[in-house]
């Protein structure tokens, strides 16, 4: 049986044009046995080098960088390498601005502040199950829903089953594919074909749209 994960480190990139903000994060990823800290690049023109050259399966990706920014960055990532997950780093917490990033293929935001524990959960979280979310994102999609409606164009007419509620719910109380499969009692490659059926019926194009269809009409607070 192939199970690389339970042993190879998750292998990871940064792209941030303050030296002494990366060597912080190699110097608490360095502690951590399954984490693997293996590129470092001062904007995102030299990440997309670096790109060419190695495979991280997670990219911590600055913002604001001189020659190309993150937001010019983000989309060229997803474009190539769709497979890389890209938490997003900044010193600002603007609503607007990490909705948007979530939607065009962010898997986390975390502001610079954070601490270590969360960058690396975050790691883990993203590689493991495609999304971190929290109390920051969580707020921002609310926002995003209150001032942009039209984010969110769900048919009326799509009635989702109970099993797909479950997992609706599931999968924005941030359970894992393995944990949603264990809880509902289905292989996990069903959870996956299950949460494809529910971006078709809801018009998510992204796990970050299933999360704000769920808060419009009220699915996370259902008990």
């Amino acid at each position: 049986m192939n199970k690389p994960d339970l042993h190879t480190p998750i292998k990871v990139a940064i792209a941030d044009d303050h030296a002494l903000f990366r060597a912080g994060v190699k110097t608490a990823l360095s502690v951590k046995k399954d984490v693997e800290l293996i590129a470092e690049a001062d904007n995102g023109m030299q990440l997309l080098n670096l790109l060419r050259h190695i495979e991280p399966d997670v990219v911590l990706l600055d913002i604001q960088m001189p020659i190309m920014d993150g937001i010019t960055t983000l989309p060229e990532i997803r474009k190539i390498y769709p497979h890389i997950k890209v938490i997003i780093l900044s010193m600002h917490n603007d609503h607007s601005m990490i909705s948007k990033l979530m939607e065009i293929g962010a898997n986390s935001y975390l502001t610079k502040n954070s601490d270590s524990e969360t960058i690396y959960q975050a790691i883990k979280t993203c590689h493991e199950q495609e999304f971190f979310f929290n109390e920051l994102t969580n707020k921002a999609l609310l926002t995003g829903l209150r001032t942009k409606r039209v984010e969110v164009s769900a048919p009326e007419d799509a009635h989702l089953t109970d099993k797909e509620l479950k997992i609706l719910k599931l999968m924005c109380e941030e359970k894992t594919t393995k944990e949603i499969a264990d809880i509902v009692d289905i292989s996990p490659r069903t959870v996956e074909a299950i949460r494809d059926k529910l971006k078709f019926k809801t018009g998510a194009k992204s796990m970050a749209g299933l999360v704000m269809y769920a808060v419009k009409h009220g699915i996370m607070e259902e008990q």
